[in-house]
């Protein structure tokens, strides 16, 4: 009866051991990476559905989907710099600068063109910068999330 009782501590110790042993220190939470996922898909499609329904020119269709492209690569982009500093990895400053640029940049031609857009009601403005701010937010909990999976998952 002993040897039982024993086998079955020994049994729950090990399926303790495997969960630990899925999920590493420091690794994000599935639901967060789920939810940083979902929140990138959610502001993106949400823009392009907002842009596919417009009734603006196509340039200026144009012109917000490149900004929106630009912002998502330029917060990428200062996000690795900005964590390859801090954990040591050489970056120049110039590309250090030219990402936080890029980024202050893209956000600038978000404003200045919602700001200018007369064809555009108060309210689908509202929409759009939301959903700019929504997906550039998500971008970098993403690529944060992808470096911390990595990192974790590299330290055996």
């Amino acid at each position: 009866m002993t040897n039982l009782k024993e086998e079955a501590v020994a049994k729950e110790k090990d399926a303790d051991l495997k969960i630990k042993v899925e999920k590493r220190e420091g690794e994000p939470t599935a639901a967060f990476k789920g939810a940083s996922i979902a929140a990138l898909l959610i502001g993106v499609l949400a823009y392009f559905i907002g842009l596919f329904n417009a009734t603006m020119e196509l340039n200026e269709k144009g012109y917000y989907f490149v900004v929106l492209i630009f912002g998502l690569y330029a917060s990428v982009s200062l996000q690795k710099a900005v964590r390859d500093k801090e954990e040591g990895v050489p970056v120049t400053n110039i590309y250090y600068g030219l990402s936080w640029f890029a980024l202050l940049i893209a956000i600038l031609l978000m404003g200045i063109g919602l700001y200018n857009a007369g064809s555009i009601v108060l309210s689908e403005k509202g929409f759009y910068g939301m959903a700019f701010v929504l997906s550039i937010f998500a971008a970098i909990t993403v690529q944060k999330n992808v470096r911390d999976t990595q990192k974790a998952r590299n330290m055996d």
